[in-house]
């Protein structure tokens, strides 16, 4: 980690985890506090985010005011970084029930209070590509819109975090606003482009395992378990990349996969991770085949939660504490990568410390 210059310093709204606070902290900005609704991730995120406050709180009943009141800031500081990366299930392409995520569909509006009303140097947000897509709806166009009026330069673009060193095709919203420079900021992609033999197998430190494997060490390499008759559709799925189609003609298949629509429409499904390819992008569930090409590229089992914090760039050190596999996902699932938050970071100090 670079040295933490306490002069930047940095607020993470909606933090779950820490992936975005570990990437700042990575690249030497002094996190102050991450904010979250979720009890379940206060001990994961203290746990690794060294001497920042986690703050149990609902944003949308938190007032402005009340935040000086628990961590010391002051408004017009131009030192300080507020980071809204806001829960984006409502806003995804990915088909989910949008009824349990309709509450977190305000979240940027509600972050944007805070930036009006403190009017931090800088201003991060990292979301899903459908936010712009829909970005009347979404709040973006005012959110840009206010910005601008405060003086920010504002850089937003839909950026493939694999072109930034993540082994995942993560197509994520990015936008970066900053009102102590003439400067539109935005960090480059390095164009690395690494697949998953980069980051996981025995080469990397990952054991072979079967499914149901629980590992009570902190390397939580712990893997869902599978149904006879699921084991057996991945005996039949083609090794490195293989999909469910390699099944879909015996007593296997899946009712719902019978007409020839919804076989084509779910193709990843059930599907096997590729050794010479980028992941997909690391949802909530990947610790399910059910829901996506989450199954291991060789082994009969899905990914390990350990793995797809791996494929998710944080270091294996990290430490995740849950109260199942399912909770923990959840953390991993929802984070910024944080090798794209510690590139981040290093363009903010960059653009900082280069002031004139």
């Amino acid at each position: 980690m670079g040295k933490i210059n306490k002069k930047l310093k940095a607020i993470d709204f909606f933090c779950s985890g820490g992936g975005m606070s570990f990437g700042l902290q990575q690249a030497g900005i002094n996190v102050l506090t991450g904010i979250d609704f979720d009890p379940e991730c206060k001990n994961t995120y203290e746990t690794n985010i060294k001497n920042a406050k986690y703050i149990l709180a609902d944003v949308e009943k938190l007032k402005e005011n009340d935040l000086s009141k628990k961590i010391d800031i002051k408004k017009n500081d131009d030192d300080l970084i507020m980071v809204g990366c806001s829960p984006c299930q409502y806003w995804t392409i990915i088909r989910t029930n949008k009824k349990k995520s309709k509450k977190s569909k305000n979240l940027l509006h509600e972050f944007h209070r805070f930036v009006k009303y403190y009017n931090p140097g800088y201003v991060i947000v990292e979301n899903v590509p459908g936010i712009l897509n829909r970005h009347r709806e979404s709040g973006l166009d005012k959110f840009i819109s206010d910005l601008k009026k405060q003086g920010y330069k504002v850089h937003y673009e839909i950026v493939n975090l694999n072109n930034y060193g993540i082994p995942e095709t993560r197509k994520r919203f990015s936008l970066i606003a900053n009102r102590n420079t003439d400067k539109k900021i935005f960090p480059e992609p390095n164009n690395s482009c690494p697949v998953v033999a980069d980051f996981i197998g025995k080469k990397n430190g990952f054991a072979k395992i079967l499914a149901g494997h629980k590992d009570n060490s902190g390397f939580m390499h712990t893997v869902a378990g599978l149904n006879k008759k699921n084991i057996e559709r991945l005996k039949l799925t083609p090794k490195n990349g293989g999909t469910r189609h390699a099944w879909a003609n015996t007593d296997l298949q899946i009712n719902a996969y019978r007409n020839n629509r919804s076989n084509i429409s779910f193709n990843d499904t059930y599907g096997r991770m590729s050794w010479d390819k980028p992941a997909p992008t690391i949802t909530t569930k990947f610790f399910s085949i059910s829901n996506g090409r989450f199954a291991h590229p060789e082994e009969n089992r899905a990914i390990s939660l350990r793995e797809g914090a791996t494929l998710q760039t944080f270091p294996k050190t990290y430490k995740f504490i849950g109260n199942n596999i399912s909770s923990i996902a959840r953390m991993i699932g929802n984070a910024v990568p944080p090798l794209y938050a510690k590139q981040i970071g290093k363009v903010i100090i960059k653009n900082h410390y280069d002031r004139k």
